[in-house]
């Protein structure tokens, strides 16, 4: 970078020291926490005090019974979410813009939208009165059709299903905006050329839409791999209970419990950081692989 250039960037870099210090003061400085993972952590004698007990953290953690359940639930639950967060907005974003009447389709855009800004504790409440087993309105519906209530936050069965579902139901209107976005940056002039070949509706869909919108598809999925080990924290909390600890707890709940609940500091302090490499390991390799497959860069 020229000398010139650097100086007339001078005032962008000088707007980016808000944020950087922001970044330092609470993603980086609160990293020396980190610690606590390899000590036997006594609040009261502090990071510099407290034993060092090594790996013994790590082991205890991977030896623990439920440890392989809350892992498959993590992965699976994440998984699902990711893989439907491609397919539904994918989909919706495609048969909006084949809808030519603007207010109409702006009107569906803003509702699907909406459930985007409302908290998890809000759409906990919500769907609890909606699923109630006595008095929820889906099971009023099965038993006017002779069938058995069912139990949905309760049954292990059941509750990962609902915990996906209304995931994508909350966000896959914010992912339909994005790739609505993405098809209007793709070149008149391609379906045009497409149409005089003759290629009809289908056939622009397959080799000029989908091929077109492919670089944020990749992003997006490359963006959520990274977090697969997340499942979605606010969510579960506010859904779920003992009874479904067998197929809803998961591995951010699972540190809470420890942390928190048993004030068990250097495990959950463990379990953190090993999220946190995974999530790190996974992210790299995602991006690894979107440049290999695709040739696109997401940074």
């Amino acid at each position: 970078m020229n000398r010139n250039k650097f100086k007339r960037q001078l005032p962008l870099y000088f707007m980016l020291i808000p944020g950087v210090l922001v970044v330092l003061v609470y993603n980086y400085l609160p990293m020396i926490g980190l610690i606590i993972a390899f000590q036997d952590f006594v609040p009261g004698e502090g990071f510099f005090r407290s034993e060092w007990v090594g790996l013994d953290n790590f082991k205890y953690l991977f030896g623990m019974n439920n440890f392989p359940r809350v892992i498959w639930n993590t992965i699976y639950i994440a998984a699902a979410k990711i893989l439907l967060m491609i397919v539904v907005p994918v989909v919706f974003a495609l048969l909006l813009n084949e809808i030519r009447n603007k207010h109409f389709k702006r009107g569906v855009q803003t509702a699907i939208y909406l459930p985007h800004f409302l908290s998890w504790i809000i759409l906990a409440g919500i769907l609890i009165d909606i699923l109630s087993p006595s008095t929820g309105m889906i099971n009023q519906v099965i038993k006017f059709f002779g069938g058995k209530p069912i139990f949905f936050l309760g049954d292990n069965k059941w509750f990962p299903t609902v915990v996906i579902a209304s995931d994508v139901w909350k966000e896959f209107g914010y992912g339909t905006i994005i790739y609505l976005a993405a098809l209007t940056g793709i070149d008149p002039g391609l379906y045009e050329a497409a149409y005089v070949d003759g290629a009809g509706r289908w056939r622009q869909l397959l080799h000029v839409t989908l091929p077109g919108i492919t670089p944020m598809v990749v992003l997006m999925t490359t963006l959520s791999i990274g977090g697969i080990l997340g499942a979605n924290f606010d969510q579960i909390f506010n859904l779920y209970s003992p009874a479904v600890y067998e197929s809803g707890d998961v591995l951010d709940t699972l540190i809470y419990r420890i942390g928190l609940v048993d004030a068990q500091f250097s495990l959950s302090t463990a379990a953190s950081l090993f999220r946190s490499l995974v999530g790190l390991v996974l992210t790299v390799v995602s991006y690894k692989t979107a440049h290999k497959l695709t040739g696109y860069r997401p940074f």
